[in-house]
Order: C-alpha cells, then structure tokens, then sequence
C-alpha cells in the first residue's frame, strides 16, 4: 500500500507485484461511476492530463470499484490572482472541448454541492446528515443569498452538457504545465455556463475552501471564453455569476452546521451582493 485516503470515496494506492503503482476507487454506487469512468477513459485516451482508467467499474458489496494508474508528482497552483485564473481556465476550456466529444449518459444525480437543480422540497438538496443539524444556525445571509443564485439558475433555459464540478486547486497537479487532473467522480450534467461559473468561483481552492475574488473570476470567465472559441450570450454570463456563487454557499452552510471557522461564509458576506448583481438575480 501506498497511500490510503477517505472522503466521499475510499482511495487506496497499491504497487502491484509485478511493479506497476495504481489506485483503486470505490464509493457507493448512485449510478454515476460508470458514465464518469468512461468519460475520464476517453480524455486519457486523447492525451489530456489525467489518470487512465485500468478497469471498467464493477459493484461489490453496494461499491462502485474501479483501478487507475497512479500519476504522482506535481503541485498544487496556490493563488487567487487574475494571472491565476487565467491559467486554470486553459485548462478548463482544454477539458470541456474534450468532454464535447464524449457520449455517455448523463451522471446525475449531481454531485451534493453543485445540486442547485435537485427536485426536492426545500432549498438545499436533501443531504441527510446535514438536514438533521440544525438549520438556524446557517446565517440568513447565506439562505438569502442560496435563494436568489438558485432561482435564477432555474429560470435559464440553456442546454445541458458533461462538465466538471469540482475543479479546484486541490484536485489539480503542475509542473510549470498541469501534470493531472484528478477527481472524476465529480462530473456533473449542466449548462456550460454554469459549470463554468462553478469553476471560475472555486478554481483555487485548496483547504479549507473559499471563494475568488470577484477580479478573478471575471478574468477566468474572459479567458474561458477566449480559449473555447465562443461569447456567452447576456443569459450565459448571468448564469455563470449565478453558479460562481453555489459552492462557496454549500460551504457556507457546511461550515455553520460543523461549527468551522466562517472561511466561506465571510467571502459570501463580502461578495454575494456584486454576483447576484452581476446575474441578474
């Protein structure tokens, strides 16, 4: 064994016996892994930075399983700055053309803190262990600012796509270039605009999680669009402001329910106003 790590999966770094170093993934089975799997396959495959998937993904005991090769080395880029994001956003646009190409069904439910568009009753997506803390102690900043993000991010009617949902400073790995992209679990079926507005608010994230400056993520949000080729229309850029803002409030509420240090919940305070603003919300 090489390394062991727990969160939402169990992650185990194993050298084989004949020399070969991989990791092996199992977290429960919600119908998402294979899809996610097969589109990680089809970017390896194609050259982009990523772990190369060794086998399909198999059910054991409840458990989606599947091996990868194991692609250490590299750091994480730390900084928030303009110049920043504008290199996270390369290599955003870089893998959302290649996720264009790919044909898998769509991997919902979406991961927790992108379930902006659950179909439950309430304002957050239903997440046991959360809903039973609780809930006055979430500011009513936060819950006001949750609802207005998510109101206007339901009235878009914009085309979903395959994207990722949690590309953050931790799950990325450089070398002067990026080396890997790693998290594949996370993808997620949604408009662009809003995963690249996720993306532009939580790209440098390391732990524990925050939210960029508003100057940056508009820079990342320039240079996404530069890189793809394409503008957003007014009601993609209102989109995107709108998703900029979703994760850094799942963190907000995360850390008022725990009792943590508010890190997400004082970048809400200082920036929601200006991105609700910014999507028309």
């Amino acid at each position: 064994m090489l390394f062991e790590r727990r969160s939402l999966s169990d992650v185990v770094g194993l050298r084989l016996a004949d020399g070969r170093e991989v990791v092996v993934k199992a977290r429960a089975d919600d119908g998402r892994a294979a899809s996610c799997v097969a589109a990680q396959e089809h970017l390896a495959a194609q050259g982009f930075p990523c772990p190369r998937p060794l086998t399909a993904v198999t059910l054991v005991d409840g458990l989606a399983v599947h091996a990868e090769e194991h692609r250490p080395g590299g750091e994480v880029l730390l900084g928030d700055s303009p110049n920043v994001a504008v290199r996270y956003a390369a290599v955003f646009a870089r893998l959302m053309t290649g996720l264009a190409e790919v044909r898998v069904p769509p991997p919902l439910p979406n991961p927790r803190w992108a379930r902006w568009d659950h179909n439950g009753p309430g304002l957050w997506p239903p997440i046991g262990f959360l809903d039973e803390r609780d809930q006055s102690a979430v500011p009513g900043y936060v819950v006001e600012a949750a609802e207005l993000a998510r109101a206007r991010l339901l009235a878009a009617d914009l085309p979903c796509v395959l994207g990722h949902a949690d590309f953050e400073a931790q799950n990325l790995r450089w070398d002067g270039e990026v080396r890997s992209v790693h998290d594949w679990d996370s993808l997620a079926w949604q408009p662009e605009a809003a995963l690249a507005g996720a993306a532009a608010g939580a790209f440098a994230n390391d732990s524990p999680p925050t939210l960029a400056p508003v100057v940056s993520s508009a820079a990342f949000l320039t240079a996404y669009q530069d890189f793809r080729g394409r503008r957003f229309t007014g009601e993609e850029r209102e989109i995107a402001w709108a998703a900029s803002l979703w994760p850094a409030l799942h963190n907000a509420r995360w850390e008022a329910l725990h009792g943590d240090p508010p890190v997400c919940g004082s970048a809400v305070r200082a920036q929601a106003a200006e991105r609700l603003r910014r999507a028309n919300a």
